[in-house]
């Protein structure tokens, strides 16, 4: 999921801070969710971070539509 984060990030052109403040987190929290050292998120973050990229939740659980 983390890989998908970052992803999804990059070709909006969003900076890691840019998705932190939009989500409330710091951007070291994100950094390690995008690197998966963080194995669990709460479904609210991973909420906000899917209507930050204009995603699905199922896109960014699963990987697909």
């Amino acid at each position: 999921m983390g890989e998908r984060i970052k992803d999804c990030r990059s070709k909006i052109g969003m900076t890691q801070q840019e998705l932190a403040d939009a989500v409330g987190i710091s951007r070291n929290s994100l950094s390690r969710i995008e690197t998966s050292a963080v194995p669990n998120m709460t479904v609210y973050t991973a909420m906000r971070i899917a209507h930050a990229l204009g995603i699905t939740m199922d896109f960014l659980v699963y990987g697909n539509c």
